[in-house]
């Protein structure tokens, strides 16, 4: 019993610096994949989110919902169909997207939040105008590009010690709502927000030379390589918003940009508490 004792003491000790060093900071967490899937993974991030909110840390939790869209999709007998790794959204799927991110999605991760023992507070982009946008270039029909963050509705929550937690929709001029890629907007946010660190939960290890080959990880990329990795074909599909999303937060002064293994329990405080980290570091 004295040697757990002496190990958690000394766990909570290595830790010390990384708190110290992010305590009243901000930082942003992009959560979808199999993480969002899994129940004791989901589980695990949100208790990871709690944590870190507890030794003063500011988290913004931005989520997709990807699986679930696709569901329900099925369910009412709507195609899905998706253009250069973006989900092509029509009228109809528009409506889905808005009612299954802002209501189940968001507010079954508000719930559980809530019974692990922290206080979160729901919100899209529609709300208080968070989020405006224009059509983004090209035929995916009505996806967003983002032009405005305003973070007044994401500073008030924090303030009151919520932790906020963003679904990723927003609206035009005309009030018409818009689907937006869940990376794009998590680095937008954390770029309005000139947030510490953001980290985009994946699910593979993170950015790899060979993705059948595991040992490839590419651990560390200066934002100015990205295009030549495009180039090479090793950033690709749906690799390529993810990752333009991780160089752009990085071009807006966040300090840094992770993309970690989300089906890891707990990939959260490995990242961000200790020197080694996991996955693929973004920096200037």
């Amino acid at each position: 019993m004295q040697d757990m004792n002496t190990l958690k003491a000394s766990v909570l000790t290595a830790a010390l610096p990384y708190i110290q060093k992010y305590y009243g900071k901000t930082v942003v967490v992009k959560y979808g994949g199999n993480a969002m899937i899994h129940p004791e993974l989901k589980k695990a991030v949100m208790s990871d989110i709690i944590l870190l909110s507890l030794v003063g840390i500011h988290v913004v939790l931005v989520h997709g919902g990807g699986p679930e869209i696709s569901g329900m999709l099925k369910r009412l007998e709507i195609p899905s169909r998706f253009v250069d790794g973006l989900r092509y959204t029509d009228a109809e799927t528009a409506e889905v997207v808005q009612m299954v991110l802002s209501g189940k999605t968001n507010k079954d991760l508000v719930s559980l939040i809530d019974v692990l023992g922290g206080k979160a507070l729901g919100l899209c982009g529609i709300d208080g105008g968070m989020i405006k946008v224009k059509k983004l270039d090209g035929d995916y029909g009505f996806v967003g590009n983002i032009t405005h963050v305003d973070v007044a509705p994401i500073t008030n929550a924090m303030r009151q010690g919520y932790i906020p937690v963003i679904a990723t929709v927003g609206t035009d001029e005309n009030g018409q709502t818009y689907n937006i890629n869940a990376d794009t907007a998590a680095a937008e946010i954390a770029a309005a927000l000139q947030a510490e660190n953001i980290i985009t939960l994946t699910d593979i290890r993170g950015l790899m030379r060979d993705l059948n080959d595991p040992e490839s990880l590419i651990p560390c990329v200066h934002v100015d390589e990205v295009e030549k990795l495009i180039e090479e074909g090793i950033i690709s599909g749906g690799m390529i918003p993810k990752i333009k999303s991780c160089e752009t937060a990085i071009r807006a002064g966040v300090k840094k940009a992770v993309m970690i293994d989300g089906r890891i329990a707990h990939s959260i405080l490995i990242e961000m508490f200790s020197d080694e980290g996991i996955g693929t570091m973004f920096i200037p």
